[in-house]
This record gives C-alpha cells, sequence and structure tokens, in this order.
C-alpha cells in the first residue's frame, strides 16, 4: 500500500506560479511513475506531467514550458513547479503512483487561478 498527501494548491493570479507537493509513504519502494494529474467538474481526468524512476518526465501539451516536475532527493517526494499560470489551469490536482501496476492516488488539491 501507497499513501500520498498533496499540499501547495491555493488561489493565484493570472500568470503567477504555484509549486505543489506530494509525499508518498508505506511501501514506497516499487514505485516505478509518479505523477500529476488533474480533474475539472463533469471532465475526465488528465495526465498533466509524470516521472519515472530514472527520472524520465512527460507532460501534458498544455503545460510543457510552463511546467515542471521533479522528485525529491529522498524520491518519495515529488513536485510540480507551475509558471505562467492560466485560468485554464484551473483544477483539482491530484498525485498517482504506481506501483507493481497497481494505481495509488492522493486527496487532491485545488488550484484557482483568477483572471
Amino acid at each position: 500500500q501507497v499513501q500520498l498527501v498533496e499540499s501547495g494548491g491555493g488561489l493565484v493570479q493570472d500568470g503567477g506560479s504555484l509549486t505543489l507537493s506530494c509525499v508518498a509513504s508505506g511501501i514506497i519502494s516499487n514505485i516505478n511513475v509518479m505523477g500529476w494529474y488533474r480533474q475539472l467538474p463533469g471532465k475526465q481526468r488528465e495526465l498533466v506531467a509524470s516521472i519515472s524512476r530514472s527520472d524520465t518526465s512527460n507532460y501534458a501539451d498544455s503545460v510543457k514550458g510552463r511546467f515542471t516536475i521533479s522528485r525529491g532527493v529522498a524520491k518519495n517526494t515529488v513536485y510540480l513547479q507551475m509558471n505562467s499560470l492560466r485560468p485554464e489551469d484551473t483544477a483539482v490536482y491530484y498525485c498517482k503512483a504506481r506501483s507493481w501496476g497497481s494505481d495509488y492516488w492522493g486527496q487532491g488539491t485545488q488550484v484557482t487561478v483568477s483572471s
């Protein structure tokens, strides 16, 4: 089992920045990918960015050049640095970890970008 706790969401103005953090606990040694997803009301959850155990990262086209995913030194923490935020980035952001073929999710953190 893996538990994930996100933090760092909030309200920011158009063009502003936020950093989200996700800390994994439990059986973390088998986590091979961690990522951030976001969901708008009535819409499907979509991938924002992911990072593998070997630090290979992947981004949605809509955030390339603006968001950066990284892992902490301890490898059980993943960050999402979000710059040049836009109102359309407003969503609930979820952290996900994949371990032994199972997906684990955090509780989500709200990001609101005001115009």
